[in-house]
């Protein structure tokens, strides 16, 4: 008896059906093909123990299991369920009330018959609902991702006897339903972090504030104890809450990693990860031998933070240099590519030198000319050249420390971002892949960063006398575009040019010689 079921395989961030052919023969043997890995090829030996203890079992039969397309590569311990309902099926151990065909079944099985959750329910939901399935089930944890997906019954379950009994008995199963925009709407709370808690640094918050208002990279450069990390943690308070496709998006990518099982449900908050400077290459950009997203992905659509930027591997950042010029990532293996997307706002932070203090007389200690030079040179002039603000972090004087009054909070900077946020929207709306400045290419830049006379001989006599690439000209041009929009002005006047060139530290003399 031949018996088909389906399943689901993830690559990148998409999902490919499998559809799961079990064929019934004369003589004895355990045949799996279809390029299964070694996770894959050990399921026997769980789906063997977990129908046995549920009253079922594997018979002495010749079972070929065929997982199509043939020709593609499958990963994972998530078609334990799938396969073990089509071994069942396919020997006529139980009676199917309903065609087991509409549904998309997947789980990876313990040894008593109860489920463990799988990696990427939420693009699986939406494949299976676009090539037309009834239902999926899956794991109970995963149920709720997935029920996220609109015109598809999803079914969460605990373990295989409640699936076998739902198929031959009828049991029903108990619905997953989630109000995906109540569900949204419901966890835009006020942030954890929040600038009210930041004394002093005025400017630099303003900074933030630009670098929030455009999408801006951007790299802080102060003493230990100034305040860097603080700043950084509370930038995706200031952002813009995130669209329901943003959402889907970021959650798509952590369901692939793995990461929404906790949580459930859609993400709402803008991520923000902080790797550590071993961090290797793979681990940062993704890779590996069946390619995860890294972590440039899994910053998607927020933060990427890298404290003690001249710590990292000179290898590692430069493999960023890709991704942050065409905000996604391809990972090329031998017979398949996969791209993640990685639009992300890099937030970096660096000492001015080895010992931590530059230029500073009362510091415990300094570093000579020669150590800084090669302190600074762990980081490349192109990378920096994509980081469009630069700016000097100053530690904060004891008498705005010890001052009581708060400042002004994440919500009300928010406001203000998100109304010039709205602007580039409507100025992009042509646009499929610019949502804001910090995405314009040249040709955008020469249509909406238009300059004056007077603001044209400003910005010259700035490159001149800084030896500024051309890189970094057009980086200048986004920054004061993204000024204006603050203030609602549809023109770049000289003072949006002038403050941005001030965001242009390592530029200037003394820090690269």
């Amino acid at each position: 008896m031949l018996t088909k079921v389906y399943g689901s395989a993830v690559f990148g961030v998409e999902a490919t059906t499998i559809t799961v052919e079990v064929n019934v023969d004369t003589g004895i043997g355990y045949h799996l093909v279809g390029l299964p890995d070694n996770a894959i090829k050990e399921s026997n030996y769980r789906i063997a123990a977990a129908l046995q203890n549920n009253g079922y079992r594997i018979p002495g039969k010749k079972l070929i299991l065929n997982m199509s397309p043939a020709d593609l590569r499958k990963e994972g311990s998530a078609y334990d369920l799938t396969l073990a309902m089509g071994i069942l099926i396919a020997t006529a151990q139980i009676d199917s009330k309903y065609p087991i065909a509409e549904y998309i079944i997947m789980g990876e099985l313990s040894l008593d018959g109860s489920l463990q959750p799988i990696r990427g329910a939420l693009p699986i939901a939406i494949k299976a609902k676009q090539e037309g399935f009834k239902a999926f089930i899956l794991p109970k944890q995963n149920a709720k991702e997935a029920a996220i997906v609109e015109g598809i019954d999803v079914f969460g379950v605990d373990s295989i006897k409640e699936v076998i009994d739902f198929f031959s008995e009828g049991i029903a199963l108990e619905q997953t339903l989630v109000d995906m925009e109540a569900e949204f709407y419901q966890h835009l709370v006020n942030p954890e972090f929040d600038f009210c808690d930041v004394k002093g640094q005025e400017s630099i918050k303003r900074c933030m504030e630009i670098a929030a208002a455009g999408g801006h990279n951007i790299i802080l450069i102060g003493p230990p104890g100034s305040g860097k990390t603080m700043l950084a943690k509370r930038l995706p308070s200031i952002l813009p809450p995130m669209t329901l496709q943003e959402s889907l998006e970021t959650t798509k990518i952590h369901s692939v990693a793995g990461r929404t099982i906790e949580k459930g449900g859609i993400m709402t908050s803008r991520p923000f990860r902080s790797p550590h400077h071993t961090i290797s290459d793979v681990a940062l950009v993704g890779g590996g031998t069946y390619p995860q997203p890294g972590e440039i992905s899994l910053a998607h659509n927020g933060v990427l933070f890298l404290d003690e930027l001249p710590e990292f591997k000179r290898g590692v950042l430069e493999v960023m240099r890709q991704p942050l010029e065409d905000r996604d990532v391809t990972i090329s293996r031998a017979k398949f590519t996969v791209t993640y997307p990685s639009s992300f706002m890099l937030v970096a932070s660096m000492n001015p030198s080895p010992s931590g203090y530059f230029n500073d007389p009362d510091a415990p200690m300094t570093s000579s000319p020669q150590e800084m030079q090669r302190y600074l040179g762990k980081v490349s002039g192109p990378l920096l050249d994509r980081i469009d603000i630069h700016i000097e972090v100053t530690p904060v004087p004891f008498d705005k420390l010890s001052d009581e009054r708060k400042g002004e909070s994440s919500i009300l900077i928010r406001e203000r971002v998100t109304k010039a946020r709205l602007l580039q929207a409507e100025r992009f709306i042509s646009s499929e892949k610019i949502h804001y400045n910090a995405q314009m290419g040249v040709k955008q830049i020469r249509k909406y960063c238009e300059l004056d006379t007077s603001s044209l001989s400003l910005l010259k006599n700035a490159m001149e006398r800084l030896n500024l690439s051309a890189r970094a000209y057009d980086r200048i041009l986004k920054v004061a575009r993204t000024i204006a929009d603050l203030e609602a002005s549809e023109t770049i006047n000289g003072a949006h040019i002038s403050e941005a060139i001030q965001y242009r530290s390592l530029d200037r003399d003394g820090w690269f010689g």
